[in-house]
């Protein structure tokens, strides 16, 4: 290596090899998927962009491995063996019919700056991690940050027998289904004093940096999210045959629940509340039958982790009325329960006097969406790089961020890793 790459000389960052590689991922997506991208936590198709991922951090020369929960870890050494470990990353799973920058976006972005440290000969004190997660998008089993939550030490082996998605499967069994023993997930944990801090950059999912004209959001915190199942009974009937006064439809019932959801979203009291409705299913489910069960999935997200519980039971507490007005009765069954968490502010602070540095204008700003940062926050320190999405659009075939844009995030967080490794180096003793 060499020594006089150490300063803070500007990486940048190969637009057209970032392109390359996104297109490579979003090849990598099920039949009949449009034009979107399908590639579900646990599946072939993930353990297949991960070997992708494995491919070309083996080529460069680092050290990479896959722990018990299907994360995958590249590390660049530095030049002070036992010094904890700096790293960056983000997820390679996707929801149905999705786009092909969430997740990836971070992930490409870790493999170009490991190509450009490589490239350019950096020396760095602290080894450099790069990381794919396994199952961050809570698509399939209704948790979100699965892999992540794991080496954090917040799900477990009991906790990936209760998880299952529509077809019933469980998510340990998802898990054996892809080579991967769910007894064995302790193994992955992170141990705090093996990291010194880590970096994610990813989509804003969100249109305030395009509106704004700004190429880079440093992120200062992550909402909390709980996931809820409103599971409503009725009795199923005849259309024909039972007057209107007489129904107990456990459909109509959904309805009204879904409108209160947004009424309660919009009120006064909870500015920064979000909540949806993303699926419902109803059962017979046919054109001549009243509903008799109906399934709300509902998502309650927050910046303020009281008011994000307090939303949610209001939530349940006035569904029930509406319910026993209705004559028809209410479950409500969680699925999953994260709480906000404010970023480190020497990270973010970091970001900021890099972009400063390099002249790339910035915003500080909150993200509505969970990620796997969210997670690891709990063992590592832990920073986030926004890059624009077009339209604020995300979770659909039409979510796109222009390489260019992805470029200057992917210089940003290359240069930021550097400028960490150097305020972290140890002091040298006389």
């Amino acid at each position: 290596m060499n020594p006089a790459a150490t300063a803070l000389a500007p990486l940048t960052a190969d637009a057209t090899r970032l392109q390359e590689r996104i297109d490579t991922f979003a090849a990598l997506s099920e039949p009949g998927a449009g034009d979107g991208v399908t590639r579900l936590a646990y599946t072939p198709l993930e353990r297949q962009a991960h070997a992708v991922f494995t491919h070309e951090m083996t080529d460069l020369g680092l050290t990479v491995w896959t722990d018990a929960a299907g994360n995958t870890l590249a590390e660049r050494p530095g030049t002070h063996p036992g010094l904890p470990a700096l790293g960056t990353g983000s997820h390679l799973d996707s929801v149905p019919n999705a786009g092909a920058y969430d997740g990836i976006a971070g992930v490409v972005a870790a493999m170009e700056t490991a190509r450009l440290l490589a490239e350019n000969d950096i020396e760095h004190t602290h080894p450099i991690r790069f990381v794919a997660f396994a199952a961050e998008e809570g698509a399939r089993f209704g948790q979100a940050c699965t892999g992540s939550r794991i080496v954090a030490g917040l799900t477990g082996p009991a906790d990936l027998q209760t998880k299952r998605d529509a077809d019933g499967i469980t998510l340990a069994d998802a898990m054996r289904s892809v080579g991967f023993d769910p007894a064995e997930v302790t193994t992955a944990r992170w141990q705090p004093e093996e990291w010194a801090a880590f970096v994610e950059l990813h989509i804003e999912q969100g249109s305030v940096l395009e509106s704004t004209n700004t190429p880079i959001g440093v992120v200062d915190q992550i909402s909390g999210s709980t996931r809820i199942m409103l599971q409503i009974t009725g009795r199923a009937s005849h259309t024909g045959g039972t007057p209107m006064h007489l129904r107990a439809d456990a459909l109509a019932a959904g309805a009204e629940i879904v409108l209160l959801a947004e009424t309660i979203a919009g009120d006064t009291r909870h500015r920064g509340t979000r909540i949806s409705v993303g699926k419902i299913e109803a059962s017979p489910g046919s054109i001549t039958t009243i509903s008799g069960r109906t399934r709300l999935y509902v998502d309650v997200r927050d910046i303020d982790s009281d008011r994000q519980r307090l939303t949610a039971a209001e939530l349940v507490d006035r569904a029930t009325a509406v319910c026993r007005r209705r004559g028809v009765t209410l479950t409500a069954t969680t699925l999953a329960d994260a709480s906000p968490v404010i970023l480190p502010r020497r990270l973010r602070d970091t970001v900021a006097a890099t972009c400063t540095g390099l002249g790339v204008d910035y915003r500080v700003l909150p993200s509505g969406a969970s990620h796997d940062s969210q997670m690891i926050n709990h063992i590592v320190p832990t920073g986030m790089i926004f890059v624009p999405s077009r339209d604020g659009i995300s979770h659909s075939p039409v979510e796109w961020t222009s390489a260019d844009e992805l470029a200057t995030g992917t210089t940003v967080l290359a240069t930021s890793l550097l400028a960490l490794d150097q305020q972290l180096r140890p002091t040298p003793q006389p």
